[in-house]
Parts: C-alpha cells; sequence; structure tokens
C-alpha cells in the first residue's frame, strides 16, 4: 500500500514540474547571450542562470532516481560543482554546435552536456 502512494506521489511530483516548465518561460541561447553582451554585469547573470538550471536538472534527475526510474545523468561521487556550469554548457556547445539553433533552451544544451559528461553506468 505505502509503495502505491510513493508512486502516487511521484506522478503528482512530476506533473506539478511539468506545469512549472510550461508556465515558465525558459531562457533561449540567444536570450543568454545577449544578456551577457547587453548588461553591465551580464556575464555574472548569466552564469547565476546557468548554474540554477544545472542545479535544477541534477534534483530532477535525483527524484527520478527516488521515483524508481532511470536518472538522466549519473555523478557517482565525481566532481560536480556550481562552476562547472559555465564550462558544460560552452563545451556542449562548441561539440555539438551544428545541433543547437539559438531559439531553443539553454536548459536542452546543458541537459545534454550532463548527460554526454555524467553517463550512468548500464
Amino acid at each position: 500500500m505505502t509503495r502505491i502512494r510513493l508512486d502516487r506521489l511521484g506522478q503528482l511530483l512530476a506533473l506539478a514540474a511539468l506545469a512549472c516548465a510550461v508556465s515558465a518561460q525558459a531562457m533561449t541561447i540567444r536570450e543568454l547571450r545577449t544578456l551577457e553582451a547587453n548588461e553591465k554585469e551580464g556575464k555574472l547573470y548569466a552564469n547565476y542562470y546557468l548554474v540554477g538550471v544545472m542545479e535544477g536538472l541534477r534534483e530532477a534527475s535525483d527524484a527520478a532516481q527516488r521515483a524508481g526510474q532511470k536518472p538522466p545523468f549519473c555523478i557517482n561521487g565525481r566532481k560536480f560543482e556550481p562552476v562547472m556550469a559555465r564550462s558544460l554548457y560552452q563545451s556542449e556547445l562548441t561539440r555539438n554546435a551544428d545541433s543547437y539553433e539559438a531559439d531553443m533552451p539553454v536548459q536542452f544544451v546543458l541537459s545534454a552536456a550532463l548527460r554526454n559528461s555524467y553517463r550512468c553506468n548500464p
């Protein structure tokens, strides 16, 4: 009985997260670049944004794992610090430049970077 309730709770949390994601407007690659270029503290603001996205993706991955689902990436004791957000993002953009358009969400890029850098063992 408890297992069923936990599964239902996981489903409800996933739906709530999806609703928040749909209602919140994600920053695009173009908007992040514009922020960096046009604001006095733009680079700093962009870095904070990337850290927030990275931490949100980690929490979503951890929640999936707690719910018994396969997480999109696995830290497994490896170094994972906020200061790494910028380099992960830039490396993914550089490595797969042909895959991304300016109107794609920053989360899409950072999510791919985390999946590529922190692969889960089979």
